[in-house]
């Protein structure tokens, strides 16, 4: 009786979740409590359901139901890793759910290259339909005074370079079974993802033009600052990854966790250093600069 209720397959057959169901609620309060907030902001009202959403509280509720769903699901598959249930075939199929999730965050940052692109290439046509102060159908905008890519961008290019080679330690490390180092590697990428927020921010606080000045400005700090979000996000992903490794999970065959932080991570590098040469380089070319 025992043998016909044995498992014979690599497949994983999880148990009933509420995460789903969570999630999707948490999400959609947070999607309309965002553009509630937005109505707050500029005194509006949002009537939904016999509900004012034009309030910022409902975006913090839907935040907190989805970091809390987050934390709760994640905490699940990795109880299922730990139990075993992360065979071959389940750990195949979860690499293959990460790369497809690098890949449309690939697609998300075509979309705002391709938005600085046509600004840039086209300035004319873009710098008569924002109505901006600024004249000339020149790219960077006349009137515009641009950062030194050579400066703080150089030098966060530098850091973000490091990390890489840090976290690339840290999986090495990994699979020689050495923890001292796996730590070591993760702890200098955690702190240089810091580093590079804090620098990134100083930047923007310093900028000698605002996001709503001009269709440069709105480019700009677009594709900067949604990169900078993801290096935030990375940053906690391998905070998270560290704090495992210091309790002592993963081993150099089952860490597919802190692999797919690895593979997150080198994308931000290598978007980094696209925004680097076409937005502060050459998006910048001719133009006077800042300071």
């Amino acid at each position: 009786m025992a043998d016909a209720h044995q498992k014979n397959h690599d497949y994983h057959i999880i148990d009933p979740s509420p995460w789903p169901l969570i999630a999707s609620i948490g999400a959609f309060v947070m999607a309309f409590g965002g553009v509630g907030y937005m109505r707050y902001l500029s005194g509006g009202t949002l009537h939904l359901f016999g509900v004012d959403w034009a309030h910022p509280w409902f975006f913090f509720i839907g935040l907190a139901v989805v970091l809390y769903t987050m934390y709760g699901w994640w905490s699940d598959t990795i109880k299922e890793a730990h139990e075993g249930h992360h065979t071959r075939v389940v750990s195949l199929h979860l690499r293959y759910g990460m790369i497809m999730f690098i890949a449309s965050e690939v697609m998300f940052f075509v979309a705002w290259f391709w938005a600085y692109f046509d600004a840039s290439l086209f300035p004319g046509e873009a710098i008569q339909a924002t109505r901006a102060a600024f004249t000339g159908g020149v790219w960077p905008p006349k009137g515009i005074e641009v950062l030194d890519p050579w400066h703080l961008p150089l030098y966060n290019t530098v850091i973000l370079l490091l990390s890489g080679t840090t976290v690339t330690w840290a999986h090495h490390a990994l699979l020689h079974g050495d923890r001292k180092g796996l730590i070591n590697g993760l702890t200098l990428t955690v702190l240089l993802g810091i580093l590079f927020s804090g620098v990134q921010a100083y930047e923007y606080v310093h900028a000698p033009f605002a996001f709503k000045d001009s269709i440069y400005g709105a480019t700009f700090f677009m594709a900067t600052g949604f990169h900078g979000f993801h290096v935030l996000v990375g940053t906690i992903f391998l905070a998270i990854c560290l704090i495992r490794a210091l309790k002592g999970d993963f081993t150099p065959k089952q860490h597919f966790g802190f692999e797919a932080a690895a593979w997150y991570w080198h994308f931000v590098d290598v978007v980094w250093l696209f925004l680097f040469f076409s937005i502060y380089v050459w998006g910048g070319w001719g133009a006077p600069i800042h300071g």
